[in-house]
């Protein structure tokens, strides 16, 4: 497994939503449900598919505090 460097991780937390009922909320902010959701459907292979998946797995594994130091004030 490939573990993302800090210029991803800084570049994740200031993404944002680009489509959708959710258009402009950080992706991290992105309600849980909407996240599972979209995995079942599956993540396409783009940019924002990656970052998603990656908040998927960060969510589910619980460690979205692991991001909060990343987050701007």
């Amino acid at each position: 497994m490939m573990f993302p460097d800090k210029e991803y991780l800084i570049k994740l937390v200031r993404a944002r939503m680009q489509f959708g009922k959710y258009k402009g909320r950080l992706l991290l902010d992105l309600p849980e449900t909407y996240i599972v959701w979209m995995a079942s459907k599956g993540f396409k292979d783009d940019s924002l598919g990656k970052m998603l998946q990656t908040v998927y797995e960060i969510q589910l594994n619980g460690l979205e505090y692991l991001l909060e130091p990343l987050r701007e004030k």
